[in-house]
């Protein structure tokens, strides 16, 4: 009887040891996302240019009356200890990184600086006029018009679907592109891909 529970431990053992690997396996680590929290599109994290809105993390390395967190302002600049405003906008973070430890070395020796962009909020798409939640949202990767649509929750009663449109910022004026609803859905019309600021209008 002795040997036989012997035998029957180790067995034990082993399946609870494998059981719980399973389970630890199954669990994903937990991740802190927000909407709009990733760069989009086809542009990858490296290569995001900064836009007015988004959120930065300011790191320079035992300086913490310099380090923080910090909106950029619609003029595309932020506001930074010893520096006072700083061009933000249009830039990567390597680059921004470069400026601001570059306009550091006036009032610190060989200063580190880290930019970690914490909130994408540059990069959004409206949709507006008869769709039951108007309002802004994250662009997302190779998002389009159809797919922003549905993330609106569909058309009201009084929806013109066929006289839709987007408007385009180009060349620092505003432009129209028509999109015909039952077109697209049929077949007949090519979907349209959405670039950050576009604005859906369901008339």
């Amino acid at each position: 009887m002795r040997t036989a529970l012997r035998m029957m431990i180790p067995i034990l053992l082993l399946a609870t040891g494998t059981r719980a690997q399973q389970q630890q396996s199954s669990v994903s680590p937990p991740v802190s996302e927000r909407p709009g929290s990733r760069p989009s599109g086809d542009v990858s994290p490296a290569d995001y240019k900064i836009g007015p809105q988004d959120i930065l993390r300011i790191d320079v390395w035992k300086e913490p009356e310099i380090s923080r967190s910090v909106p950029v302002r619609p003029d595309g600049k932020i506001s930074l200890p010893l520096l006072n405003d700083v061009q933000a906008a249009g830039l990567t973070a390597v680059q921004l990184a470069k400026n601001i430890r570059d306009g550091l070395t006036r009032f610190i020796t060989s200063p580190q600086v880290t930019v970690i962009i914490t909130e994408i909020n540059s990069r959004r798409v409206y949709c507006n006029g008869e769709v039951t939640r108007p309002g802004a949202m994250a662009l997302l990767p190779d998002m389009t018009a159809l797919q922003a649509l549905s993330s609106c929750g569909g058309f009201t009663q009084f929806a013109r679907v066929k006289d839709i449109y987007i408007l385009r910022t180009e060349h620092g004026r505003q432009v129209q592109h028509p999109f015909n609803y039952k077109d697209v859905v049929k077949g007949k019309s090519p979907d349209v891909q959405l670039q950050p600021g576009d604005i859906i209008v369901v008339p």
